[in-house]
Protein backbone atom coordinates (compact mmCIF):
# COMPACT_ATOMS: atom_id res chain seq x y z
CA UNK A 1 0.00 0.00 0.00
CA UNK A 2 1.36 3.15 -1.19
CA UNK A 3 1.38 6.37 1.91
CA UNK A 4 1.08 9.69 0.62
CA UNK A 5 1.48 12.93 2.76
CA UNK A 6 -0.93 15.56 2.36
CA UNK A 7 0.88 19.07 3.28
CA UNK A 8 -2.02 21.54 3.23
CA UNK A 9 -3.05 23.72 5.84
CA UNK A 10 -6.74 23.92 4.71
CA UNK A 11 -9.01 21.33 6.48
CA UNK A 12 -11.33 21.07 4.03
CA UNK A 13 -9.06 20.56 0.83
CA UNK A 14 -7.11 17.80 3.26
CA UNK A 15 -10.29 15.98 3.86
CA UNK A 16 -11.06 15.86 0.03
CA UNK A 17 -7.94 14.49 -0.80
CA UNK A 18 -8.12 12.16 2.17
CA UNK A 19 -11.59 11.29 1.00
CA UNK A 20 -10.94 10.49 -2.49
CA UNK A 21 -7.34 8.34 -2.16
CA UNK A 22 -8.58 5.95 0.61
CA UNK A 23 -10.98 5.31 -1.35
CA UNK A 24 -8.32 3.89 -3.86
CA UNK A 25 -6.07 2.05 -0.63
CA UNK A 26 -4.22 4.81 -0.29
CA UNK A 27 -2.96 5.28 3.09
CA UNK A 28 -2.73 9.07 4.23
CA UNK A 29 -0.38 11.26 6.56
CA UNK A 30 -1.56 14.87 6.93
CA UNK A 31 0.96 17.28 7.89
CA UNK A 32 -0.45 21.55 8.58
CA UNK A 33 2.54 23.78 8.06
CA UNK A 34 6.03 23.12 6.60
CA UNK A 35 7.64 22.14 10.04
CA UNK A 36 4.79 19.57 10.56
CA UNK A 37 5.56 18.39 6.80
CA UNK A 38 9.37 18.20 7.04
CA UNK A 39 9.10 16.23 10.76
CA UNK A 40 6.67 13.70 9.17
CA UNK A 41 8.04 13.20 6.06
CA UNK A 42 11.33 12.33 7.60
CA UNK A 43 9.62 10.38 10.37
CA UNK A 44 6.98 8.47 7.81
CA UNK A 45 8.98 7.99 4.89
CA UNK A 46 6.38 8.46 2.17
CA UNK A 47 5.83 7.29 -1.55
CA UNK A 48 4.87 10.51 -2.55
CA UNK A 49 4.05 14.16 -0.97
CA UNK A 50 1.18 16.58 -2.13
CA UNK A 51 2.95 19.97 -1.19
CA UNK A 52 0.78 23.19 -1.04
CA UNK A 53 2.62 26.28 -1.21
CA UNK A 54 1.02 28.49 0.81
CA UNK A 55 1.83 27.22 4.15
CA UNK A 56 2.25 28.37 6.91
CA UNK A 57 6.14 28.40 8.91
CA UNK A 58 8.04 27.29 5.91
CA UNK A 59 6.43 27.56 2.52
CA UNK A 60 6.24 24.81 0.61
CA UNK A 61 8.80 25.85 -2.31
CA UNK A 62 11.15 25.60 0.64
CA UNK A 63 10.09 22.64 2.10
CA UNK A 64 10.52 20.84 -1.04
CA UNK A 65 14.03 22.17 -1.42
CA UNK A 66 15.30 20.70 1.65
CA UNK A 67 13.71 17.63 1.53
CA UNK A 68 15.17 16.84 -2.50
CA UNK A 69 18.64 18.17 -0.82
CA UNK A 70 18.84 14.97 0.77
CA UNK A 71 19.28 11.66 -0.77
CA UNK A 72 16.80 10.05 0.91
CA UNK A 73 14.18 12.07 -0.40
CA UNK A 74 15.48 12.39 -4.02
CA UNK A 75 13.63 9.62 -5.73
CA UNK A 76 10.66 10.39 -3.58
CA UNK A 77 7.67 12.53 -6.32
CA UNK A 78 6.72 15.98 -4.12
CA UNK A 79 4.02 17.17 -6.33
CA UNK A 80 2.88 20.75 -6.06
CA UNK A 81 -0.42 21.03 -4.98
CA UNK A 82 -1.63 24.57 -4.96
CA UNK A 83 -4.43 27.01 -6.09
CA UNK A 84 -1.82 29.47 -7.22
CA UNK A 85 -2.62 28.58 -11.08
CA UNK A 86 -0.89 32.25 -12.01
CA UNK A 87 1.59 32.05 -14.84
CA UNK A 88 5.57 31.26 -13.71
CA UNK A 89 4.23 29.46 -11.07
CA UNK A 90 4.44 26.14 -12.40
CA UNK A 91 7.61 26.48 -13.47
CA UNK A 92 8.91 27.91 -10.15
CA UNK A 93 7.61 24.87 -8.23
CA UNK A 94 9.27 22.41 -10.73
CA UNK A 95 12.47 24.33 -10.00
CA UNK A 96 12.12 24.13 -5.81
CA UNK A 97 12.44 20.28 -6.92
CA UNK A 98 8.42 19.57 -6.70
CA UNK A 99 7.93 16.79 -9.58
CA UNK A 100 4.70 17.66 -10.55
CA UNK A 101 2.23 20.09 -10.68
CA UNK A 102 -1.51 19.81 -9.75
CA UNK A 103 -3.74 23.11 -9.31
CA UNK A 104 -6.94 23.52 -7.12
CA UNK A 105 -9.44 23.17 -6.97
CA UNK A 106 -9.13 18.64 -8.10
CA UNK A 107 -10.78 17.67 -10.86
CA UNK A 108 -12.31 14.58 -8.41
CA UNK A 109 -12.43 12.00 -11.38
CA UNK A 110 -9.24 12.75 -13.07
CA UNK A 111 -7.45 13.23 -9.28
CA UNK A 112 -6.57 9.66 -8.35
CA UNK A 113 -5.34 8.92 -11.74
CA UNK A 114 -3.01 11.48 -11.74
CA UNK A 115 -1.90 10.37 -8.55
CA UNK A 116 -1.03 6.88 -9.83
CA UNK A 117 1.07 8.07 -12.53
CA UNK A 118 3.02 9.74 -10.53
CA UNK A 119 3.99 7.09 -8.77
CA UNK A 120 4.60 4.89 -11.53
CA UNK A 121 7.63 7.19 -12.44
CA UNK A 122 8.81 7.21 -9.16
Amino acid sequence: MNTILVVDDNEDSRELVKKILKKQGFEIIEAVDGEDALAKAIAYRPDLILMDISIPKIDGYEVTRRLKSRIDFKDTPIIAFTAHAMRGDQEKALEAGCDGYISKPINVREFPEQIKMYLKGK
